[in-house]
This record gives structure tokens, C-alpha cells and sequence, in this order.
């Protein structure tokens, strides 16, 4: 069985948290990818950004139902899910609309988990990780890949 080592891109793609949703938006259209790990300074995975991230900016903002009650607001769903749906939608850099949990695959994994994580999380592409730092990332292109082998 093939490892993630053995077939993962190692030629990277990343963004950090500053990174404008403006040039993000020219790395997916020029590079052809659907997502970007996002890294610190020194190269440690901090999570991921995809399409559907900056999609999300377009989407209609749905506003917590609320009851007044005498001098009180009750929110009938979270108000924390609002604060972060409305963050999204206004963001303006990358810090602003990417995932932070993110689940990440070892070169030495067998490629076997990182497509049982594409189809359960219902992901196009995993990170790979030694430590916190990012070394690659896997997708489904790079297992279909191996089928022509």
C-alpha cells in the first residue's frame, strides 16, 4: 500500500492570515486549486481556506431570530454563529474566513486515511503535517493519479 509520502504535492500553495480575500481569489483562478493551507510564519499549519470559504462571502447573511421579552433579547439560536457568519461575510483577509479545524494525514499514513477523511469530511484535499509543520498536501487528483500508474 502507497503512503501519503509517496504521492502528496510538496510544491505548495499557501497563504497566511493577512493574506487579502482579493489575492486569494487570483491564487485560486491562476492556480486552478480549490483550496490553501494557511501558515505562520514559519510554516505551521494553522488551517485551510477553499472556495466554498470565499464563496461564503456572497451568500445571503440569515439574522438570528430573537423574542423581546420586557427589557430582554432572547436569541433563539446562537448568537455566536451569527458573529462568526457575519465575520465571513465582511471578511477582508483570509484570517477572516478560513477553517481552523482542520484534520491534517503524516507522509507515513497510508492513503487509505486520507481518503477515508475526503469522503467522510467531504473534502477535496488534506493537509499533510510532521509535527505542526506543514510538508504537503494530498488530494483527490494526486490518488487518481496513482490509478494510471
Amino acid at each position: 500500500m502507497q503512503s501519503v509520502g509517496e504521492i502528496m504535492t510538496t510544491q505548495l500553495i499557501t497563504v497566511t492570515k493577512e493574506t487579502s480575500v482579493r489575492e486569494l481569489a487570483n491564487l485560486f483562478t491562476t492556480h486552478r486549486v480549490g483550496s490553501v493551507p494557511v501558515v505562520d510564519d514559519g510554516g505551521n499549519l494553522l488551517g485551510i481556506v477553499t472556495e466554498t470559504d470565499l464563496i461564503g462571502q456572497d451568500k445571503s447573511l440569515h439574522i438570528p431570530t430573537v423574542i423581546s421579552l420586557f427589557d430582554w433579547v432572547i436569541y433563539l439560536e446562537s448568537d455566536k454563529k451569527f458573529e462568526k457568519e457575519l465575520k465571513k461575510v465582511t471578511g477582508r483577509s483570509v484570517g477572516d474566513i478560513f477553517t481552523d479545524e482542520v484534520v491534517t494525514v503524516a507522509p507515513g499514513d497510508p492513503v487509505s486515511r486520507a481518503a477515508d477523511i475526503m469522503t467522510e469530511q467531504r473534502v477535496n484535499a488534506v493537509p499533510v503535517v510532521e509535527g505542526k509543520k506543514l510538508v504537503g498536501i494530498i488530494s483527490r487528483i494526486d490518488m487518481i493519479r496513482t490509478m494510471n500508474s
